[in-house]
């Protein structure tokens, strides 16, 4: 085991400005990143805040780091093929990343260790963790066109002497139901529902209780990216969240809990590579495959306000922290960029 722990087009009615605030870069991929999440707030007596980020890549080596000041802490060795997805347990104690060796893998992220290799018959895309501590259970999705829920529990809980990760049963949701592979999977705040973003043009929505599927909502074509980010203030009482999903030029936002309304639905006039949601800000970020460019929109008035420029590649995907102060995007260029929001300082930005 190796850890170590050392173009622009003009907007409808705002007009769009330059990004003044440098953004912190961050190095040590080598090849084009394909996913990069936050943790949750962690709890602290401290003011300032804690939260990480995991960051996968076609190098085979996701890296975690710290979420406020882009720090690496550590890589994850052993994946044998490009990592598609990576995310963290709430409370940052687990990782889990999607590979293309047709594994997903366990990670525990205070030591590195590998706690279980969940094997596939195919590329591994998506992995979810359900919301809660140290989690037992992890859904896996990809060119299997198969959702399985794998039972983590003996691997995380227990302490083995063992060289090899322990093995892990898991259970398939929804046989049959997709018919292309699984780009996202999603593990609603509600932890009986479970979400998936397939290439056949449909989200999915899966009761866990009952292992059925309970909704299905179209899209204009495949999905680039499926998200759950935080909930839009003032559309609702409770911390749901918010499920935001790009499309070829599409730009859709649902809610995550029954009845699952789509609340907003953009026609860009270019592609979207990924989309992330600031809810309270009311404002959302994307990336796209023709240019370089990360681009913030006023949600409200659906309208681009500012223009990140920095990477030399296209932005492949992108995320907001917990406390919406910043938000990363990772490129083709392997490197992942956070930018500050917001007036004031914060973080390493004075």
């Amino acid at each position: 085991m190796d850890f170590a722990f050392k173009r622009q087009d003009e907007t409808k009615a705002i007009p769009s400005s330059t990004i003044k605030t440098v953004p912190l870069t961050c190095h040590g991929h080598s090849r084009p990143i394909t996913h990069l999440t936050f943790s949750s707030q962690l709890g602290s007596s401290s003011s300032t805040p804690q939260y990480y980020m995991i960051s996968a890549c076609k190098d085979n080596n996701p890296m975690l780091r710290d979420g406020l000041t882009g720090d690496w802490i550590g890589t994850f060795i052993g994946h044998k093929g490009a990592v598609w997805s990576a995310r963290l347990s709430e409370d940052a104690t687990l990782a889990a990343t999607g590979s293309a060796d047709f594994s997903a893998k366990i990670w525990d992220t205070f030591t590195g260790e590998t706690l279980a290799t969940l094997q596939h018959a195919h590329i591994v895309r998506a992995v979810a963790f359900p919301p809660g501590q140290r989690p037992t259970l992890c859904a896996t999705g990809g060119m299997e066109k198969k959702l399985r829920v794998w039972d983590l529990e003996h691997a995380v809980n227990s302490a083995s002497d063992s060289q090899t990760a322990p093995e892990c049963p898991s259970y398939e949701i929804g046989a049959g139901d997709h018919t292309a592979a699984i780009k996202s999977v999603i593990w609603t705040r509600d932890p009986n529902i479970l979400l998936t973003a397939c290439e056949d043009a449909k989200l999915r929505f899966y009761d866990l209780r009952t292992s059925t599927l309970i909704h299905t909502f179209a899209l204009a074509c495949a999905p680039t990216s499926c998200e759950l980010n935080s909930t839009l203030s003032g559309s609702s009482s409770d911390d749901a969240g918010t499920i935001t999903v790009a499309a070829g030029k599409d730009i859709y936002f649902l809610s995550p809990t029954a009845p699952f309304t789509l609340l907003k639905h953009l026609s860009l006039d270019r592609d979207v590579a990924s989309v992330a949601l600031n809810g309270p800000a009311r404002k959302f970020v994307t990336g796209s495959p023709s240019d370089t460019w990360v681009h913030v929109w006023d949600y409200d008035q659906e309208a681009e306000v500012e223009t990140g420029r920095g990477h030399h590649g296209p932005v492949w995907t992108v995320g907001w922290s917990p406390d919406g102060r910043v938000y990363a995007t990772g490129s083709e260029d392997g490197t992942v960029k956070m930018w500050k929001y917001g007036e004031g300082g914060y973080g390493l930005w004075r």
